[in-house]
């Protein structure tokens, strides 16, 4: 069984910054991982995502402020986040997306979600 836990989420004032961790647990070699977020009233969206390889895509509300890097070996990802504004106020949720060993099919994983809320 495959399970993604997040944390670093909270409150922050504008202008601040917060960096959020994902650790993927379970047998399971992974491709991609990455980060989404949902606001309230809004669909879930893509925030940033990065290969094995190192390759990353940002959502062009976040290119320049916010930061996604990985630690292959330990199967975590990091999304750090600086210069947030309110308007980044959502539940952060970690993607991963890769096989299981166990079955030998792809699949993808979702966290449970972290709140992250921008506020003065």
């Amino acid at each position: 069984q495959v399970q993604l836990v997040e944390s670093g989420g909270g409150l922050v004032q504008p202008g601040g910054s917060l960096r959020l961790s994902c650790a993927a647990s379970g047998s399971i070699s992974i491709n991609v991982m990455g980060w989404y977020r949902q606001a309230p009233w809004k669909q879930r969206e893509l925030v940033a995502l990065i290969t094995t390889g190192g390759v990353t895509n940002y959502a062009d509300s976040v290119k320049g402020r916010f930061t996604i890097s990985r630690d292959n070996a330990k199967n975590t990802v990091f999304l750090q986040m600086n210069s947030l504004k309110p308007e980044d106020t959502a539940v952060y949720y970690c993607n991963a997306y890769g096989r299981t060993y166990s079955s030998g099919g792809y699949g993808t994983y979702w966290g449970q979600g972290t709140q992250v809320t921008v506020s003065s």
